[in-house]
């Protein structure tokens, strides 16, 4: 039957308001255990680190893997707060890290972009097939969320049985959209943080890899396009920022999405502009639930707390769609877990 998500009431109105409060309040997540470090050799010369909860008998429960933002890692509040709620309602997590991010630079001889899918494809490969989980579900945030859409799409009808659901909240799924919006003056806090961000990490990245990049670029970068032209896209082969915009982004491949999917959005949203939510290969596929909120800023969606519940909307209607997709899915609840094989640590 279809999802229909709970209503949300904004504890406060205003785009930067809300974006700014989400990111700014500390939370404590007392009912959350502490992880277990996995790292996932994706390629030749990448490996990346995901935090870990696993319940006992892991294999008779499904599993989350969430993906984080641009300059985020598994430790900013959303990845938790996700994984808080997830794990209360059954599911293991994976917190995944993007390449280089989470302090792990010298893991990795590379650099991650907004239409990598091929790591968080690799990890979902191996939990599958090594670990023998049955069920697994993806839960991206802003530039995870287009990943997440992205490997959806790009697997289309060749998903994996064990893909019961996939869910992005404040997706910069239109990257050219996105970036637009972002050089708005009202936006310059954020791109200023994000370009501190993205030229720190290059400091750390040449040092370690000092024949792999110049750091040359660095005082003429004021903006994330700035920083894609010289880096990002040329590292990846891209013609230019341009071009690795439309080819990274999620909705170049939302047409092709079969697995249950569930996007979150605001109108408010300070640099996701709502419109790209609206298209017809968003719209016209029947395998999308798109709530588009007037209010809700940039992964926030902040509402009034109540007893338990800390009042943070997003995160738990994804957990409702998510579980609600495995219950309905082949592997759901009722299917008798193969304990026999060990997971693997």
């Amino acid at each position: 039957m279809p999802f229909v998500p709970a209503d949300y009431r904004p504890r406060f109105t205003g785009g930067h308001w809300q974006t700014l409060f989400a990111w700014a309040k500390s939370r404590p997540l007392p009912g959350l255990p502490a992880p277990v470090a996995r790292y996932f050799d994706t390629a030749a010369d990448a490996r990346v680190l995901a935090h870990c909860h696993w319940h006992p008998e892991p294999r008779s429960h499904p599993t989350i893997v969430l993906l984080h933002g641009l300059e985020g890692s598994s430790t900013v509040h959303y990845m938790r707060g996700m994984a808080d709620k997830a794990w209360a309602a059954g599911w293991n997590v994976v917190r995944l890290n993007q390449r280089n991010c989470g302090g792990t630079e010298g893991l990795s001889r590379g650099l991650y972009h907004s239409g990598l899918t091929h790591d968080p494809q690799f990890v979902m490969r191996e939990l599958i097939g090594a670990d023998a989980l049955p069920a697994i579900a993806f839960a991206g945030y802003s530039l995870g969320g287009n990943v997440a859409l992205k490997l959806a799409g790009d697997l289309g009808d060749g998903a994996p049985p064990q893909l019961v659901a996939v869910c992005a909240v404040s997706p910069t799924m239109d990257l050219a959209v996105c970036v637009d919006a972002l050089e708005r003056r009202a936006n310059y806090p954020y791109q200023w943080n994000f370009v501190r961000n993205l030229k720190a990490r290059m400091r750390r990245k040449a040092a370690l890899f000092p024949d792999d990049f110049s750091l040359a670029p660095l005082g003429r970068i004021w903006t994330v396009r700035q920083f894609d032209e010289a880096y990002t896209a040329p590292y990846y082969g891209f013609a230019g920022a341009t071009d690795y915009y439309h080819r990274a982004s999620a909705i170049r491949a939302i047409d092709r999405i079969r697995v249950p999917t569930l996007i979150v959005t605001a109108e408010n949203d300070p640099f996701v502009p709502p419109d790209p939510f609206r298209d017809p290969s968003v719209t016209g596929n029947p395998h999308i639930t798109t709530v588009v909120t007037g209010e809700g800023g940039h992964c926030a969606f902040v509402e009034q707390t109540d007893g338990d519940y800390d009042g943070y909307w997003a995160e738990r209607e994804v957990v409702r769609f998510a579980t609600a997709m495995w219950r309905e899915s082949p592997s759901g609840p009722s299917r008798t877990p193969d304990l026999s094989l060990p997971l693997r640590a």
